[in-house]
């Protein structure tokens, strides 16, 4: 069996991380769309959300990561036991993570909910798939906000549906692939159909941003609400 190879070369970022919360344990960061969560393997790929906060913040590690083209909230510890506490939280769904996003095309529903199990695609990487069999269960709510048109690049009106978003899990690509699974895909997106069905007139990025934060704070046990207006 070959080796999967990621060709992807990321165009150089030259937006800025905003800090909106700092304390000595972890930061709450506003990552620009089309930057890196981590560096990758290839030397081009170094830049990155780590690579740059490892500078000002040293030993700082990432609790979770963002897709390259998603927008939005991160939450960065800045010890190890402040990260294992954090992905506890991660991993036992406490965390409130809501996102907006630009759906092709006008929904019929209001809202709804997304219930569809998501696998890695062996042959396509890094495009994930719907696997009822062989997925792991994937949970993703929507309420619609507003229904409008989005001016395309070349000056065409394209349907878009913005909604919130809410996912009960976490996995790989879950939004974008339940938005494809719902018949509404995000526009620009290249991996899931968001590109397809706007044709020449596709967005400048991809239209997911992680607009809201909720977890408890490790060491006061605070709540913390964060939120970053979407810049779409």
């Amino acid at each position: 069996m070959s080796a999967i190879i990621d060709t992807f070369i990321a165009p150089p970022c030259f937006d800025e991380i905003a800090l909106l919360f700092q304390d000595d344990h972890l930061l709450v960061i506003n990552k620009p769309s089309g930057l890196l969560s981590l560096s990758g393997k290839n030397p081009q790929n170094l830049d990155s959300v780590h690579y740059r906060l490892v500078k000002r913040f040293p030993g700082c590690t990432l609790v979770h990561r963002l897709d390259f083209g998603t927008s939005g909230l991160m939450v960065v510890a800045r010890t190890k036991a402040i990260n294992a506490a954090l992905c506890q939280q991660f991993s036992q769904r406490t965390v409130r993570k809501t996102y907006q996003a630009l759906l092709c095309g006008h929904l019929a529903d209001d809202d709804g909910v997304i219930d569809a199990a998501i696998a890695k695609d062996p042959a396509q990487f890094p495009r994930m798939v719907i696997c009822a069999i062989q997925g792991k269960p994937a949970r993703s709510r929507y309420q619609v906000t507003e229904r409008s048109y989005y001016r395309g690049k070349e000056g065409k009106e394209l349907p878009v549906t913005r909604v919130e978003l809410t996912p009960e899990t976490g996995r790989t690509h879950q939004l974008r692939i339940h938005c494809q699974q719902l018949g509404h895909p995000i526009l620009g997106c290249d991996l899931y159909g968001g590109l397809a069905l706007s044709g020449a007139e596709q967005a400048e990025r991809l239209m997911l941003h992680a607009s809201g934060l909720t977890f408890l704070h490790p060491v006061s046990g605070e709540t913390l609400h964060l939120s970053a207006a979407s810049p779409f």
